[in-house]
């Protein structure tokens, strides 16, 4: 039996072997279908964007690939099927995920934070015994997140755009090659939102990244392809100028109250 290749969507290439393959996904809670057949093929290198109004279930999606939400259909990691499996496992086989609002130790210290992230799957003992140094890893992560310098500070004094890209850094370290990020930069000012793109670009080289989002303009200038769903079905994908090109797209964003603040064009 030959291994099903999945089929490639927006414009990313088919040259990543590491790909996340999502058929007929379906979100139901109690007859209301949050979610409808959903397709989605991420392949390694590809900054997808999720857009589209508020309850058209890009979370919802999000949610459910990671095990947050139970669904139908097929969500395929490289030939590891996802459905159905628990968060921690679904987590440990590399699909990471942010919130909103960063989850991070407060108390602790940035390298406290990376440190317990990178020992997910170690013992209690031997998280608890001290160690000698930094891990390599948590160097890399260090200094990809642009942190290595407040790596003594707790994590409950950095700023609001700090602290998502402590959460980041620690799916970094937990080897996370998809990640799932809801709204990363809500809430943060311009710079804070340009540095945080440039991140995205940093770790998506070899990362499938997938960014929950309504910031437009955050949209246009990072992303490498779009999907926009509306009424949890997927109307239109493929690169920044298709996706704003798409009549279907243009409705759905003029028909909305967002429309003259966010409007795609």
């Amino acid at each position: 039996m030959t291994e099903r290749e999945p089929v490639a969507g927006g414009n990313v290439g088919m040259g990543a072997s590491e790909y996340l393959e999502v058929r007929g996904l379906t979100v139901d809670f109690d007859g209301f279908k949050a979610v409808s057949d959903v397709d989605l093929t991420l392949f390694q290198g590809d900054l997808r964007f999720l857009i589209g109004p508020n309850g058209a279930g890009k979370k919802t999606v999000i949610d459910a690939i990671t095990g947050l939400v139970p669904a139908t259909g097929s969500v395929n990691k490289s030939g590891v099927e996802l459905l159905g499996k628990k968060v921690h496992q679904i987590a440990r086989l590399g699909v990471g995920r942010t919130f909103q609002t960063a989850s991070v130790f407060e108390q602790l210290t940035v390298l406290q934070n990376l440190d317990i992230a990178a020992g997910a799957g170690r013992s209690v003992w031997t998280l608890l015994r001290r160690r000698s140094g930094v891990l390599p890893a948590i160097e890399e992560a260090l200094e990809i997140t642009g942190l290595t310098a407040l790596a003594d500070k707790p994590a409950g004094v950095l700023p609001h755009g700090q602290k998502q890209w402590l959460e980041i850094g620690m799916l970094l370290v937990q080897n996370a090659d998809v990640l799932l990020l809801d709204e990363p930069v809500a809430g943060m000012s311009h710079e804070e939102r340009e540095e945080t793109g440039n991140l995205l670009r940093r770790i998506g080289g070899e990362r499938t990244v997938v960014v929950v989002e309504h910031d437009m303009d955050f949209m246009r200038a990072f992303a490498t392809s779009v999907t926009v769903l509306a009424r949890g079905q997927v109307i239109a994908e493929g690169t920044v100028a298709e996706v704003q090109a798409n009549p279907k797209v243009q409705e759905v964003y003029l028909g909305t109250a967002a429309a003259g603040a966010e409007g795609m064009s």
